[in-house]
């Protein structure tokens, strides 16, 4: 009998280990706002091994369920190189940061960033032009690099991107 509920403990204890090992993180404040948004999102991470994921244009999120921290960090490395940024709730989890420079530049090179349509290229150019300095920036609908021109500092256009839902990377 002591046998049989110490076999019990331990399928009890082994399983909660299992569940435990999941990863869950919400995105949140993502950039989703058409039906390729959401497909560019799905065809990052569909065949990515030990990840589900549900992504909500209405509400901006992208939920992803992971076997561990280390496949919920590769999926968000990958929505990164895809161009999609977003607040995350795990704090195991991080974003890479984007190096920028402190001094003022008056041209600044960007790619990586996630433009499928006209929304998305107009919300690129709001959040870049609502930067101190910034006069004009040569996005185009589809094109995911771009300039940046005026007086400004860089870090400032990336944070702005990166409130905007996009991930960006600086070109040195």
């Amino acid at each position: 009998m002591s046998r049989l509920f110490a076999a019990s403990a331990l399928a009890v204890f082994f399983s909660a280990a299992v569940a435990h090992a999941e990863t869950k993180v919400t995105i949140s404040g993502t950039h989703l706002c058409c039906g390729q948004c959401l497909r560019a999102v799905d065809s990052t991470l569909k065949d990515m091994a030990g990840i589900k994921f549900q992504s909500d244009q209405a509400a901006k999120t992208i939920e992803i369920t992971a076997d561990n921290d280390q496949s919920a960090q590769k999926a968000i490395d990958a929505l990164a190189d895809a161009g999609f940024y977003g607040k995350l709730d795990n704090d195991k989890l991080k974003y890479k940061p984007v190096q920028t420079s402190d001094a003022a530049v008056e041209k600044l090179e960007v790619s990586g960033v996630h433009n499928c349509c006209g929304q998305c290229t107009n919300s690129i150019k709001k959040a870049v032009t609502s930067v101190s300095g910034v006069s004009g920036t040569s996005v185009k609908a589809k094109e995911t690099s771009f300039a940046v021109e005026g007086n400004f500092k860089p870090g400032e256009v990336v944070k702005a991107l990166l409130d905007a839902g996009f991930y960006v990377q600086v070109k040195k």
